[in-house]
């Protein structure tokens, strides 16, 4: 559970950072560009999880030219559970940049225009004015990738395998005891995953309540 949990954090801010930076951005291009942005970007979303497991495995296996280098400085995504990071990364990303490029091409620019005239830099009217704005569509693309990520399964499998107490997950884990036949092992980590995916979603419903009483106390 904790490297479970770990891999889904750690992905879930690197998706949250990188994820709003090229959203923004990309709302910002013009249309063929943005095609082929969206393209490169949201692919790993439609391939079947095994297949860009596969894709990362050969990138970074230690016996081709980038898996070698960053051995050789003592990284080694292979069998090791930050591997996982980066294939939870890979498959979360997509659900992180459409939503937040949805928020983000909603959002009224005549805010931002007004915080021009009056004098504010481009980072404080992100920040402070687009990002608030952007609050909903920014925090469900969040919650979105940590879900994919903590059950992520198949791109996992393929990079970092199933070692107990180094690279098992509980998706990993699950699909293991169900195979050695272990059925109430199995079940326990699925009720496991299910509490921990009901406990996010409802902190999030407790968030967007809130939200919406402070708006009806504005109005």
């Amino acid at each position: 559970m904790w490297n479970s949990l770990r891999i889904a954090a750690i992905s879930s801010v690197i998706v949250f950072f990188s994820g709003i930076f090229l959203a923004y951005y990309a709302a910002r291009l013009p249309r063929a560009v943005k095609c082929i942005m969206d393209v490169v970007l949201t692919l790993p979303m439609v391939l079947p999880p095994t297949v860009c497991g596969y894709f990362l495995l050969v990138a970074f296996s230690p016996r081709r030219v980038l898996g070698s280098f960053l051995a050789a400085h003592g990284i080694r995504f292979v069998m090791s559970w930050y591997g996982g990071i980066l294939a939870a990364v890979v498959v979360a990303y997509p659900l992180m940049y459409r939503t937040a490029r949805g928020a983000f091409e909603s959002f009224d620019e005549n805010l931002a225009y007004s915080g021009q005239t009056l004098g504010l830099s481009n980072i404080y009217i992100f920040w402070r004015i687009r990002m608030p704005a952007c609050r909903q569509g920014i925090l469900a693309g969040v919650v979105l990738a940590f879900a994919r990520a903590l059950g992520e399964y198949g791109a996992t499998t393929m990079l970092i395998g199933y070692t107990p107490g180094r690279t098992a997950t509980i998706s990993t884990t699950v699909y293991q005891l169900w195979r050695t036949g272990d059925d109430s092992g199995a079940f326990f980590w699925v009720m496991v995953n299910l509490a921990i995916s009901v406990a996010v979603l409802l902190v999030v419903n407790l968030m967007e309540r809130r939200q919406k009483e402070q708006k009806r106390l504005w109005a």
